[in-house]
Parts: C-alpha cells; sequence; structure tokens
C-alpha cells in the first residue's frame, strides 16, 4: 500500500548529485556531440554499498552488463562513468569489450579496482562508441568538479536537467540523499527505462539498498510513461557510502521508514521531472486510480490512461473527450464494475458511480490549459490507489524522433 508522504525531512535549495558527503561529480565535452556535454563521472571518496535496477528489455546494452558483472563481484562502487550520444547497444563483442575497456581505463585513472566502476551509456542503438574520444574523455576526469556538469552530460532530447537533494535525520545525524536523472523518449518503465543515479552518505547495507531500491523504484520510476517505449540501456543506480557513519540502516531500524519516505520522495520527485520533460512534451498529467483490489491493478489502470496516444493528444488540444479516458481505462485488461466507476477532471466530476453527469466542459478545458492535468478515477472494488504520471503527445514529438539521427 502507498504511504502519504510525512515530509519528516528537508528539501535543500539547489542541490545536486554531489550534496552527500564524500562525493564528487563532473562533466566535459568530449566530442561525442557536436558542441554540448556528454561525458560525465560520480566518484565517491570510500567505497560505497551500490545496488540497481536495470531495463527488462530483452537486448540489454553492454554498459548494463558490465555493471551488473561489477556489482556482482562486491555490492560496492565507488565511481560512475557516463556517455550520451552513443548508446554502445546491439554493438556484439566490440561493444562489449569497449565497456569493459571504459571501466578499466576509469579505474587505472581514480586509482581503483575496476570492480568499483560502473558503466553507463545512452544514445544512438547499433552504433560503435568512438573510444579514442572515450579514452580522451576519461584521461581528462577531474577537469570538472561541478554537479552540474555532470546532469548536463548525461542528457540526449532533455530539454532541463533533472536533480534534486534532500535532508532527513537519522539517529540524530544528517543524511543526505541526492539524485540526478535524464530522461525524455523511450520511457515505460519495468523496473527502469531512464538513466537515474541516487547517492546518499548513509551507513546502509547492500542487501537492504537493494530491497529500498525494489520498494522506491516501484512507487515512482515504475509509475511514468511517455511514449511506451522501453530502453535497450537505462537503469536506476545507488550509492551509499556510510561518511555519517550512523547506525547502520536495514528494515528492522526503527527509523528505516523515515528514511525510505525521503528517498521515496527523490525518486518521485525525478520521475515527475522525466515525465515532465518527455520529447516535445507541453503538460504533465498525473492520473490517480483508488478503490481498486490491489495497489499493481491500480497502477495497471492508470498507467493505461496515461500512456494512451488518444488521452494524451486530447489533452494536448485541450479537448474534453472523456470518451477517450473511458476507453483506455476499459483496454487495460484489468476487470472493473463498471456500474461503480467516477471520473473526474480536476475538481470537475464527469461521471459518478457509473452513471455520466451534467457537467459544465468549460470547467473541464480550464483545468485541460493547465501545466499539470490531474485525472481521477474511482473504482469500488477494493481499497488500494495509486498514481502514475506522463505527459501529453505533441507535433514536436514526432519530429524529435522523426530525425532523431540526423
Amino acid at each position: 500500500m502507498e504511504h502519504t508522504l510525512s515530509k519528516s525531512f528537508n528539501i535543500l535549495e539547489n542541490a545536486h548529485i554531489d550534496q552527500p558527503k564524500g562525493f564528487i561529480a563532473g562533466g566535459i565535452h568530449a566530442g561525442l556531440r557536436k558542441s554540448k556535454l556528454d561525458f560525465g563521472w560520480i566518484y565517491s571518496e570510500v567505497p560505497a554499498s551500490a545496488a540497481a535496477v536495470y531495463t527488462q528489455n530483452t537486448f540489454q546494452a553492454a554498459p548494463l552488463e558490465v555493471t551488473q558483472e561489477a556489482l556482482k563481484h562486491s555490492s560496492q562502487l565507488q565511481a560512475v562513468v557516463v556517455n550520451s550520444a552513443n548508446a554502445n547497444s546491439y554493438t556484439g563483442e566490440q561493444g562489449y569489450q569497449d565497456a569493459i575497456q571504459m571501466q578499466q581505463l576509469t579505474a587505472e585513472k581514480m586509482g581503483i579496482d575496476p570492480s568499483l566502476v560502473a558503466v553507463s551509456s545512452t544514445g544512438v542503438i547499433g552504433e560503435m562508441l568512438p573510444m579514442d574520444l572515450i579514452k580522451g574523455a576519461i584521461a581528462r576526469i577531474g577537469e570538472s568538479e561541478a554537479a552540474a556538469d555532470f546532469e548536463h552530460a548525461i542528457l540526449t532530447t532533455d530539454l532541463k536537467t533533472k536533480h534534486i537533494a534532500v535532508e532527513v535525520e537519522i539517529d540524530g545525524k544528517p543524511i543526505t540523499i541526492a539524485g540526478a536523472a535524464k530522461g525524455s523518449g523511450m520511457i515505460h518503465p519495468n523496473m527502469a527505462t531512464m538513466l537515474s543515479f541516487i547517492t546518499t552518505d548513509a551507513k546502509i547495507e547492500a542487501d537492504s539498498l537493494q530491497q529500498g531500491l525494489r520498494q522506491t523504484t516501484d512507487q515512482s520510476f515504475n509509475r511514468i510513461t511517455v511514449d511506451g517505449d522501453c530502453s535497450t540501456n537505462d537503469m536506476v543506480l545507488v550509492l551509499a557510502n556510510g561518511m555519517q557513519n550512523n547506525e547502520t540502516l536495514h528494515p528492522q531500524h526503527p527509523e528505516w521508514h523515515r528514511f525510505i519516505e525521503a528517498w521515496q520522495f527523490v525518486s518521485r520527485e525525478l520521475a515527475k521531472m522525466i515525465a515532465k520533460d518527455g520529447e516535445g512534451a507541453t503538460k504533465l498529467i498525473e492520473v490517480t486510480v483508488e478503490g481498486a483490489k490491489s495497489e499493481q491493478e491500480a497502477a495497471g489502470m492508470a498507467k493505461a490512461v496515461v500512456g494512451s496516444s488518444l488521452v494524451k493528444t486530447a489533452i494536448y488540444g485541450e479537448d474534453a473527450n472523456w470518451g477517450r479516458i473511458i476507453s483506455a481505462l476499459g483496454a487495460s485488461g484489468i476487470p472493473f464494475d463498471k456500474h461503480g466507476l467516477s471520473l473526474a477532471i480536476g475538481p470537475e466530476q464527469i461521471i459518478q458511480d457509473g452513471e455520466l453527469l451534467s457537467f459544465h466542459e468549460p470547467n473541464c478545458v480550464k483545468e485541460l490549459v493547465k501545466d499539470t492535468v490531474h485525472l481521477f478515477i474511482s473504482l469500488k472494488e477494493g481499497s488500494e490507489k495509486a498514481t502514475v504520471w506522463g505527459c501529453d503527445l505533441t507535433y514536436d514529438y514526432v519530429q524529435i524522433n522523426a530525425s532523431y539521427r540526423t
């Protein structure tokens, strides 16, 4: 069941991925893109407990394979390197060896074991990495120590960087949790289909970190959709270096729930930033389904609505075509009693207990012109609910993706 956040933490203004104690991040222009930053890194002063979730696309890219192998070795990481503009995906044995070389060269540059280095790439599928540029970039690690540079370097078609940090008191110590993400298109998560990096100076064992990551991911990154496509590359990766020296966190720790609340907030805010920055998007769409048999069914129904191209285009056109919402809900494959259905666009109730009301359409349009459009669906199947985020579908989305490689 979803928990209502108690906000027992502080949101840190203008904070970045390096906000937790002991982390450094930076980014440079390596030449993979014409003029934008395109290579970044995160470094922890000490080895950190690490956990990750990965895209479930069958064609997982070479960097994911290398990172998974590193985490199997010790469940610790000390550095992450990321390049944009090239996914190093579907590149065969040479692509795998290139990802290994990225890992090894980074380890040599930083003076750490290769198994402590995670590798990540994002961009065009099916093109070999320009290793001369990658080698040159790795040699320049440390040239920048601005986390904002890292957050720019990981972007592809994104228009904005995505970052946030919060502080929560655990065992009387100020624990910081920070996150940075990229994602604009090919966003339809099932475990993770974007790049998101989370750092914390909390002390926590890797098993508990993995458990917490799955819990927070299920209620954040797995609750967004932009275009229904599942990427080959993307993951959510979290590092916890323990430098605040709190009592080791685990699910039985008396303040575990407080830590998870703060972490979940960071993940949800990043997820919403990704959805709002969908390729060509002009609006964030938030769909809440309540009264479902299970949280999973509520999320499935909500995602069917927010993922519908017809719903997304109607919202872009600010057309209160509520029939598209009902159609998408009915096509979700999840059974429900239609006589118990209620639907509202913002505060304007359209259907109540299965009956169409005499609603005022101009009031719906007032809701549809807002930057965030709220759709509320209520059932009489149970007591569970879920909220999912997405974006509208615009002419610009087609133009961006029709010319992605040019």
